[in-house]
């Protein structure tokens, strides 16, 4: 006998729902993080997207924390292999600054990513092209583990800044009143600053990270780790 089709349905005759898996969970999450934000990638929200209870989800990741880092190493995967060609500098900062960009497409993680830690596959792909760039270069192992670290902070920071400073209401007068009060320095109480003013608040962004990176990686190569 047909039924109505205001007949609620038995459970038995409803499609079986996928398995949870933790990878489910990530491309949730990471799809969440597209279309809403990083705001919205919470358990509940999840749950909700998944059809299921959030504390199903704790099986698979212990907190919020772990989560955004999950998605994080997720998204990593974009970030790519060095390229083939090029000096080992020119590789590495090409790697640092896809790195960059992957986060300044997504502002809200950016700003996470200053104290996520994630620990995935393609986080330690990362490290791993990172350091074997530096031993490419010569440069000793101690020095080359330190200084990874400092060029992942300097290219988190810059994308958590940059995007902080593009979605913050107010940021840009502020900046204004900065380049201002600058550029109308006393040659005769701050000579020195009068004297750079102009170059103080200049180059593209591109171009500042470019010279950021290379400075970096400068006094990576020659800065001794303490014993």
């Amino acid at each position: 006998m047909p039924t109505s089709p205001h007949t609620p349905r038995s459970r038995r005759e409803r499609p079986a729902k996928p398995a949870l898996t933790r990878e489910g969970i990530v491309a949730a999450a990471v799809a969440v993080l597209r279309a809403e934000g990083l705001r919205k990638v919470t358990m509940r929200r999840l749950a909700q997207e998944l059809d299921t209870g959030p504390a199903s989800l704790y099986v698979y990741v212990r907190n919020t924390a772990e989560l955004h880092a999950a998605v994080l190493d997720e998204l990593l995967g974009s970030v790519g292999p060095a390229p083939a060609a090029g000096t080992w500098r020119e590789r590495l900062e090409h790697v640092l600054t896809a790195y960059t960009a992957m986060l300044f497409e997504h502002p809200s993680l950016a700003r996470s990513a200053l104290t996520a830690r994630p620990g995935g596959p393609h986080y330690l792909r990362l490290i791993e092209t990172l350091l074997a760039l530096l031993h490419e270069g010569g440069v000793p192992p101690r020095q080359a583990a330190w200084g990874v670290d400092l060029l992942l902070q300097h290219a988190t920071a810059t994308a958590a800044e940059h995007t902080e400073q593009d979605t913050a209401p107010g940021n840009q007068d502020d900046w204004d009143a900065l380049a201002r009060a600058v550029r109308g320095a006393s040659g005769a109480t701050h000579p020195r600053l009068a004297a750079v003013a102009g170059d103080l608040l200049t180059g593209s962004p591109e171009a500042r990270l470019s010279w950021t990176f290379q400075a970096l990686i400068s006094g990576i190569e020659r800065t001794a780790v303490p014993q």
